[in-house]
Order: C-alpha cells, then structure tokens, then sequence
C-alpha cells in the first residue's frame, strides 16, 4: 500500500493521541503504594507504544521480483557440446545452437570442443563460422579426449562450468549427447531435461512423453545450470548469409584438470560405414526396411533403392536384431529420431516405437502387404502390396542417380 502527505499525517495525529491516552491510562494503574498494578498490562503497553512510533518504509511489492527477472535475462550464457568427426561439425550442433537462441534474446553461446589432433583444429576453425550467433569456440586439446568417453567428458564440462558460470549447458539428442549428458547432470547434481522439442523461455520447454503420443511442459526450477538435450529435428538450420562474422577461439588450460584415477568405461573401437550416402540424422530422403526383408541378401534392395533416391538407408528394431544391418541405421525411439523431406518404409509394421523416431518427417509413404498394418495410419500414401514386387519395379522405373 502506498499512502500520500494527507494520508500520513492523518495517521502521525492519530498515533500521537493514542500515545497521550496510553501514557494517563499508565499512571492511573499505579496504587496508593506506588507499585504499579500488573506489571504484565505496562509492558504490554510499552511494546505497543514503541511498535507505533516506529517508522516503517514502504517498498512496492513488485519490486524484487522485476529485479530477479531482468537479471535473469541478463546472465543467460550457454554452452553447448560440440560433436564433431574427421574436421568437420556435425549438423545436428548447429541445430542445437539454434535451439540456444530461443532461450533469450541476450544470451551468448559457447562451443566446447575436446579431442587430439589437426583434426580438432580443423573443427575448431568451422565451429567459428558455423553459425552467427556463437560467440566463443573453447578447445580441449589432449588425448584423454581423443575418444567421446563419458567419463573425461563430463570431468570436463565441470571443470568448464567452475571457471565460466553458465546458465544452461546444451548438447544434441543423440548417442554423442546421451551418452554424456546424463552423466554431467549427476556431476552438478541436476535433473537433465531431455529430448526438447519446444523452448518456452530460459526455464520452461516442451518434451515428449509416452513414446512421443502426448507433450510434456516442463518448468525447470534447479538452483544449478539448466542441463537440456535438444531433439535436432524439431530446430531446422536455415542457410547462413553472412559467413564473415566468426567467433573466437580460446584454448582451454588443462593444467590443473584432474581426471578420475579409475576409469569404468574403456575404448573399444568405432565403426563406420565407407559410403557415398547422407547421413542417416540429417538425410532428405530416408528408405527404411524392415524384418519382412527376411535376410541380408534382400536388404540390399533397400540399399540400392537409397543409392538411386540419394538418400540414406534405415532399419526397424526388429531387422537390426536379426542381424541385417549394423545397429546404426536403427530409426525409433531407441535408435535416431528422423525428420526427412521424404520417408519410404517397406515391410515396416510401424511399432509405437519405430512411429516416434520419424513423426516429423514431412510425406511418409509405406508400403506393406498387411492391409491394418498401423503404419498406414500415419503414412501419406500407402500402397498395399509385396515388397518383392514393388522394389524391383520402382528400381526398374527410376533413372540412375547423377
């Protein structure tokens, strides 16, 4: 409440008069003795009488809560995990930086990237122009990095953290960031908030629930850094027009980081397929087959199918356990969430799960000989009819790639 001169002198009279009366009511409990009649009634009174004189200030009630928002907008800075292979940043961190600018208009982003090598620096340098809005590209150069470890990893965005306060740490929603992030989280002593597909504000998001059938709103209200995974294919990476603005780069003191003695995790190797074809997270078109293929040898019309649409080949759990195809091309909630322009799916029955990896993709075409398949619930066109028949005639109606 906030009261005028009129107001407040009014109320100054009134005290003083209250006072006076106070003060004569006072004397009159004293005996013919002297002794003052209940001791308990005077120092009632004079509690009273100090709590009236007591000047009080007036502050609007909406005060402290203006202040904690603007420093609130103010003090955003983000870090985001950087994934990179063979000198090059993958698609799905410049998605994530994407991701990162939603989160408030002042807020500043920063890359980490940790590894060995030519290779790193190669990263480093187009991790600088790889999006406007990076501020600070920050380089982890050692050999305890030479994998993607979460052990050394996580020891690392810590020791990060400690010397740079940031608000959110960020990386993408993939084998890479899982594999981490979790880990991180337990480190700072955080709830991660995984797979967004929405951001709100700095502390509010949108994330799926119940194998992607219902969206979950999710109040972060952590007194740490808000640790997030960002699901790629729901922020799209619009083309860079200006290409000459390119953030610095700072490399990382390593001299006082202390690794943990005993390591639970050890690199075993790392296989990758030798191919011309796109990447399976961030393909245009993707040909998915399924366990209907029945053997290897039969897949591979999947594969030819891919090489003649450029585009990438994928696999349902199911194919992936029967041993078609190496675990990497699984699509589902288990395996790589895809959002394509174009999605063919043959022989794929369309589990819960498998529909939850590829909802966003753009026009889904299946094709299955199971007229009630659940797939064609969600397909955009659907053609009822054996595989083996339909594959080698589309093969034998489209022209050779270029």
């Amino acid at each position: 409440m906030i009261c005028g001169r009129d107001s407040l002198s009014n109320r100054q009279s009134c005290c003083l008069s209250l006072v006076a009366d106070l003060r004569n009511s006072i004397r009159q409990e004293v005996t013919s003795d002297g002794e003052i009649q209940t001791e308990a009634k005077t120092m009632t009174r004079a509690v009273l009488l100090r709590s009236l004189t007591k000047k009080k200030k007036l502050v609007p009630s909406n005060a402290h809560r203006s202040i904690s928002i603007t420093n609130l907008s103010r003090c955003i800075s983000t870090l985001i995990l950087a994934e990179h292979e063979s000198g090059s940043i993958k698609p799905q961190t410049v998605s994530t930086v994407v991701a990162a600018n939603q989160l408030g208009e002042t807020s500043s982003v920063s890359l980490l990237l940790a590894g060995s090598g030519s290779s790193l620096q190669e990263a480093a340098s187009q991790a600088a122009s790889c999006h406007p809005s990076v501020s600070q590209v920050l380089v982890a150069d050692s050999d305890r990095f030479e994998h993607p470890l979460a052990e050394p990893w996580a020891k690392l965005v810590d020791f990060v953290r400690q010397q740079r306060d940031y608000s959110h740490i960020l990386a993408p929603s993939s084998s890479f960031g899982k594999n981490i992030l979790p880990r991180v989280a337990a480190l700072l002593d955080v709830s991660p908030v995984t797979d967004v597909v929405k951001i709100l504000g700095p502390n509010e998001f949108i994330r799926p629930v119940y194998a992607g059938n219902a969206l979950c709103r999710v109040r972060y209200t952590g007194a740490g850094p808000c640790v997030l995974t960002i699901r790629t294919t729901s922020f799209p990476v619009t083309p860079i027009t200006d290409e000459s603005k390119k953030a610095t780069i700072s490399q990382i003191d390593l001299s006082n980081f202390e690794e943990e003695s005993v390591s639970r995790s050890r690199y075993v190797g790392q296989s990758t397929q030798d191919t011309e074809r796109p990447d399976l997270g961030s393909a245009r078109v993707v040909v998915t087959g399924g366990r209907a293929l029945k053997s290897v040898e039969n897949f591979k019309m999947i594969e030819k199918l891919a090489e003649k649409l450029g585009g990438a080949v994928g696999a349902t759990r199911a194919a992936v356990d029967a041993g078609y195809v190496p675990n990497d091309l699984q699509v589902g909630q288990t395996g790589k969430i895809v959002a394509p322009e174009l999605y063919m799916a043959f022989g794929v029955s369309g589990a819960i799960q498998h529909l939850a990896g590829i909802k966003d993709s753009k026009v889904i075409v299946a094709v299955n000989k199971d007229a009630d398949a659940p797939i064609f619930q969600v397909a955009d066109y659907g053609l009822v009819g054996d595989l083996f028949e339909v594959i080698p005639e589309l093969l034998e109606k489209l022209p050779e790639k270029k």
